[in-house]
């Protein structure tokens, strides 16, 4: 069974995939540490990521949050989506 992480990381992988493109060759497995920049996400790139990410999970980044620290690799994205997630007010 996959656990919260990995479908996080999964759904994260997904949205970086679908930024490069289907001809896109990215490393089985992900590297999930990896610098983003160097599998070809440009600073354009990943202002569209930030945006994917916000969709795709349903939060508003802080501000604060978004620096190239927090979106430096997949697993930096993770641990931001995570505390973004935990501290969204329950509906």
């Amino acid at each position: 069974m996959n656990s919260p992480n990995n479908d996080l990381s999964n759904r994260l992988i997904s949205l970086v995939q679908e930024l490069l493109g289907a001809g896109a060759l990215l490393p089985q497995p992900f590297p999930l540490e990896q610098q983003l920049s160097d599998l070809g996400i440009s600073s354009l790139k990943m202002v569209n990521l930030m945006l994917s990410v916000e969709t795709a999970f349903d939060i508003m980044i802080p501000q604060a949050e978004i620096t190239p620290e927090n979106f430096h690799s997949v697993a930096t994205i993770r641990a931001l989506v995570e505390r973004t997630l935990k501290a969204k007010p329950a509906p």
